[in-house]
């Protein structure tokens, strides 16, 4: 088989895979980008986990008119191809080549969530469960048919890094649990229900920026679904600061959206409907510390507002 994926969510797919004994024959990943302040280049994390096993990587910029790539895969003649955040629309030569198909896991129980950002998205959605789906590949877009799925609950305390880490976790152990099932034709593949469809979109930094008139559930789901990238974010004194932990609390003070209503030992700040208890905050260029430290070392008091 052929294995795509790039980021951290994909390495523990490939490492079950590598572990259970598949024939990974092949790695396609994205090419090193530049990261961290010195702009140094670096290889995705799959890339990493391929050549400490010896597995052969390729990097290819684009693949849907890569006449070199397509020729690559068409002399390897794979059985399957697994797809695990690759990151790019797959072209329809590269879907017929395989002789199952190619097979891909997401992080949501489609057809909800089709799109960039399922794991975000059921965060802000305050959902209480979300989950993995095993599914063929079809030219439109995370809507073929699903082949597994697995039910993955949301703890209050989750944020976007732990539901993540439990999705990538889960859906390794499902991926190699279905395909041996798969390729005998033990599963039946399941049309999505395509009318209940629900689609997300690419996260961008702006999309942290914390409105107060909002409730305190829906700005602490916002914590929760941007944390650790691209933070849900405030502004104190003109200067940024971005909200790490929180949670709703019932309050009987009477302020105006954003105003602060407790600066003693708690960090508290009146919403559009209840309050929002800070745990950990980072103000602009320092490191993340507790509400405590927080107001121990900044001028910070009652009735001042965040904006």
């Amino acid at each position: 088989m052929v294995f795509m994926g790039t980021p951290d969510f994909a390495v523990p797919s490939l490492k079950a895979l590598i572990d259970k004994g598949f024939n990974v024959s092949l790695v396609v990943t994205q090419p090193d980008k530049p990261a961290g302040r010195g702009k140094k280049l670096t290889p995705p994390p799959v890339k990493v986990v391929a050549e400490k096993n010896g597995i052969p990587v390729v990097q290819p910029e684009k693949i849907k008119n890569n006449e070199e790539f397509k020729k690559l895969l068409e002399d390897i003649s794979p059985d399957l191809i697994v797809v695990v955040a690759y990151g790019k629309i797959l072209p329809s030569w590269l879907l017929n080549l395989p002789r199952y198909g190619c097979i891909n896991l997401h992080a949501s129980l489609l057809p909800e969530y089709r799109g960039a950002s399922p794991i975000q998205s059921a965060l802000l959605d305050g959902k209480e469960k979300t989950g993995v789906t095993v599914m063929k590949i079809s030219e439109e877009l995370d809507a073929g048919d699903i082949l597994s799925q697995r039910v993955v609950p949301i703890e209050k305390n989750d944020n976007a890094e732990t539901l993540h880490d439990k999705l990538a976790k889960v859906g390794a152990e499902l991926l190699v649990e279905t395909i041996p099932l798969y390729i005998k034709g033990e599963i039946k593949p399941t049309a999505q229900e395509h009318s209940k469809a629900t689609y997300c979109t690419r996260i961008t930094k702006e999309m942290g920026k914390i409105d107060w008139n909002e409730p305190a559930e829906k700005i602490f789901n916002k914590v929760r679904a941007f944390t650790p990238w691209p933070s849900a974010y405030t502004t104190f004194n003109g200067k940024r600061l971005k909200i790490i932990q929180a949670e709703p609390v019932d309050c009987s003070f009477s302020a105006s959206p954003g105003t602060v209503v407790k600066a003693d030992k708690e960090l508290i700040v009146s919403t559009g409907k209840g309050c929002l208890k800070i745990l950990r905050l980072k103000p602009e260029g320092r490191k993340e510390i507790s509400a405590e430290e927080f107001l121990r070392g900044y001028p910070i008091k009652t009735g001042d507002k965040l904006k």
